[in-house]
């Protein structure tokens, strides 16, 4: 087959009825060998009858417009709501250049606490949240709804008049957002391939990266027209009006999505299925089953360790205004300049993301990535030249956003077992490698050098090369086991998923 198909979503075995899925071909005979007949075939993949006619080339063809309707209907949406997500949880950096410390009359230690708050609120839901959004019909509404409350609530916070109401209302605007980004990864794991992953989350995250590029400006605009508390509310309008909109298109399932033809429903399904190499079993298992399934899996926890890493590194983020704002500049001008680094890291990140998918390789665009996280920390700690730091802020988002992008797709392809483990999965992993969000804003005391903060960055981004190393080498020897026909135990594959050539993405 050409590079071209090769890097194509189907295969050439899910091109044809079930009954070439599930043979097994002797070269020493004519016949096919039966199937095994211990093994479970109740999840077996069928073929609908509306494609069993369909040429290679015709299934190209269909595939191609199926993925492009639903790039329309889900990755503009996703990728807006991304980036008013970032607006309004970022707004309190920028507000502290506005002066809101001043009004409130807050001290720093208030202001790292009021900063800390909305991720102890954001992490503590995830988990409730994807169990649920797992199990319902209409997930991508529920994550709008979820969006317009956030919305709300953040609408509110430029009412505010204490550090307690502050605090109050970003403990709650982190609950209400503690359903988005997990169970937006999880929408979209629903309806891509996993050679289609990468890039997807790749545009996916680009949006947080228009909202911290444009974030600053937005901001510099409102505060000259309305001041600090003007920020909250018009980006809770914003968000509002958006998800209400939204709602009324979103794709919910593979099974029930709108503006599709019946033909191109029974593709879209049946690749996600022959992708996986079985039918999901989401509807089989309890919450709690699914739960324990998800928290013994050892590859929960080392792709979660390699993603808990990167995170930390990307802990300036938060503080990206106030770090800048070290370097000596006016207000506007502070605000003006964390704009570029933003765009060049959308323009990375989506490069990354398709060449990963393109090569079908995911650890080196994920190692490769981090090594400028390296270089841009040891740039950072190590001088307060203006130049310098300021190339710094340019490589630091490219890096550790590149990889993560790469690290989200990781963990939907090497997540056996039904949906709703993937979706926790995905939430336990976001929860807990948000945590660092908690106690990095208190490592940004010593401006402007920071030390602290860029040593503790340094040392993580170290850790997560060898996290993802180590990793890769986890999943080649599960490779080489499924080889082997060897017992894969109950976190592995099953024996349907081997017998259609199931293997980890490395």
């Amino acid at each position: 087959m050409s590079s071209a198909t090769e890097n194509y979503d189907p295969t050439a075995k899910d091109l044809k009825p079930d009954t070439q899925q599930f043979e097994v071909i002797d070269p020493d005979h004519e016949e096919p060998l039966k199937p095994h007949d211990e093994v479970d075939r109740h999840l077996a993949v069928q073929c609908p009858d509306s494609i069993k006619d369909l040429s290679f080339e015709g299934l190209q063809v269909l595939d191609k417009k199926i993925t492009k309707k639903i790039d329309i209907l889900m990755m503009p949406v996703l990728m807006a709501l991304y980036i008013l997500n970032y607006l309004d949880r970022q707004n309190i950096s920028s507000a502290k250049i506005a002066g809101i410390t001043d009004d409130l009359n807050m001290t720093t230690s208030q202001y790292n606490t009021a900063v800390a708050v909305l991720f102890a609120g954001y992490v503590s839901l995830q988990i409730p949240s994807n169990m649920l959004i797992a199990k319902i019909s209409y997930p991508g509404i529920y994550i709008c709804v979820m969006c317009g409350i956030w919305g709300a609530i953040s609408a509110s916070t430029g009412a505010v008049h204490s550090f307690a109401g502050l605090a109050v209302c970003r403990t709650i605007l982190g609950l209400a957002e503690a359903a988005f980004l997990p169970g937006a990864i999880f929408l979209v794991s629903c309806f891509y391939t996993k050679s289609q992953m990468a890039l997807r989350s790749a545009l996916f995250y680009a949006g947080s990266q228009l909202g911290n590029a444009f974030g600053g400006l937005f901001a510099l605009a409102i505060l000259e027209l309305d001041g600090a508390h003007g920020i909250e509310g018009w980006r809770g309008v914003m968000t509002v009006g958006s998800a209400a909109i939204f709602a009324t298109f979103i794709p919910n399932t593979p099974e029930t999505v709108r503006w599709v033809t019946p033909q191109e429903r029974d593709r879209l399904v049946y690749r996600l299925q022959m992708d996986r190499s079985s039918k999901d079993a989401t509807d089989e298992v309890t919450v709690g089953a699914a739960f324990k399934m998800a928290v013994t899996d050892p590859k929960t926890w080392l792709l979660c360790a390699v993603l808990q890493l990167d995170f930390i590194a990307a802990s300036v983020t938060n503080f990206r205004p106030v770090v800048v704002n070290g370097l000596g500049f006016n207000r506007t001008i502070t605000l003006a300049i964390t704009c570029p680094p933003y765009l060049i890291c959308c323009f990375v990140i989506v490069i990354n993301g398709w060449h990963s998918d393109k090569k079908n390789e995911r650890t080196l665009h994920v190692i490769i990535p981090i090594c400028f996280v390296v270089i841009g920390n040891i740039i950072a700690v190590s001088t307060t030249d203006t130049a310098a730091r300021y190339v710094a802020m340019c490589l630091l988002p490219s890096g550790f956003y590149s990889a993560s992008t790469v690290i989200l797709s990781w963990i939907s392809s090497s997540m056996t077992g039904p949906a709703i483990k993937r979706a926790i999965v995905y939430a336990l992993i976001n929860a807990l490698c948000n945590t660092p969000n908690i106690w990095t804003s208190y490592l940004y005391y010593d401006s402007p050098r920071y030390v602290t903060a860029f040593a503790v960055d340094l040392a993580a981004a170290v850790g997560a090369i060898f996290m993802a190393a180590f990793t890769y080498r986890y999943l080649r020897n599960q490779n080489r086991k499924i080889e082997r026909c060897e017992d894969m135990g109950k976190h592995g594959p099953t024996s349907l998923q081997i017998e259609t050539g199931f293997k980890y993405q490395l």
